[in-house]
């Protein structure tokens, strides 16, 4: 498809918001100098009705987390018959939701750990499962609201108890996976590489995800030949199963701690970063494939689901 005028939604009303700008700025600059004419647009409480003036040919869907990669815009968008990129409705509703995610990687057979979805409230009051073990909100992306209780811990975090929390009241509690943070991008049928991630602070939350020196990308990650195939194969069947096009992001643990490793899925980003510090624009520079060349592959990918 031949597209031109391509409106950029970015910002939104989630608690990625200032990520999400943070990528729509990249990837404005990076069309307009591919050739295209973007139009920013941040969804305010009619987003259809600011589509609509805009008068895009395609869009750019740099929204992160909920009401933007939930499901909720690409709904809006298949109703205005508006091709976009990423990921359509129920790959995007399932794989924002991680429990759901894991229902599908377990019925095709992928390695995920225990995990059980709890009230907030419920996981404050008492242990749910015998620690270490993690405690995430069901869904949000880019480490928001995320909590590790190690052995030895008294009791889960007050934080969730409290009238201040603002996420998800449906939490994630996990079975740790000790080990090494990898990660796989998936662009279309074909992943990228495998990238290690190591952080000077306590795991790879939001800030070591976003703040300048908060993580260390090892691209390729330095592992075991056959581990590396295997978690780029996982990646693709991952991004598969869930029905995912476009661009997609999964993130594993290597446990290399015992006598046997494993790798485990943890979740796919069916909306990557692309700020500066992002994965997928880093990986697929490891190719040969610069930011602007990722941009417009990612929009003369866009369209509706048939």
């Amino acid at each position: 498809m031949s597209y031109s005028r391509i409106a950029v939604l970015m910002g939104g009303r989630s608690a990625e918001r200032e990520v999400s700008l943070s990528s729509g700025r990249g990837v404005v600059k990076a069309l307009r100098e591919e050739g295209f004419e973007p139009v920013e647009i941040d969804p305010g409480d009619n987003p259809g009705d600011q589509l609509y003036r805009a008068k895009p040919d395609a869009v750019f869907n740099a929204l992160h987390g909920r009401f933007g990669e939930d499901g909720t815009v690409q709904g809006l968008l298949e109703m205005m018959r508006l091709p976009y990129t990423h990921s359509g409705v129920l790959a995007s509703a399932l794989a924002m939701h991680k429990e759901r995610t894991k229902d599908v990687y377990r019925a095709a057979g992928l390695p995920v750990v225990k995990s059980i979805v709890a009230d907030r409230r419920s996981v404050a009051a008492e242990h749910l499962m015998e620690p270490p073990y993690v405690v995430k909100p069901v869904n949000e992306g880019s480490s928001v609201g995320i909590f590790i209780i190690r052995k030895g811990d008294n009791r889960p975090p007050a934080a969730l108890g409290s009238d201040r929390w603002t996420l998800s009241n449906e939490m994630m509690v996990e079975e740790f996976v000790p080990g090494r943070e990898l990660t796989v991008s998936v662009m279309g049928d074909k992943a990228l590489c495998v990238t290690e991630i190591t952080t000077s602070l306590e795991f790879y939350d939001y800030e070591a995800k976003y703040a300048a020196g908060g993580s260390q990308h090892v691209v390729p990650a330095d592992l075991p030949v056959q581990v590396t195939g295997e978690a780029m194969d996982l990646a693709v069947q991952a991004h598969r199963a869930l029905g995912c096009r476009g661009v997609t992001r999964t993130d594993f643990r290597y446990d290399d701690t015992g006598p046997k490793s494993r790798l485990i899925l943890l979740e796919t980003n069916t909306q990557p970063g692309m700020t500066p510090t992002s994965l997928v624009p880093e990986q697929a520079a490891y190719l040969g494939i610069s930011y602007a060349e990722l941009c417009r592959w990612m929009v003369e990918d866009a369209s509706c689901d048939r």
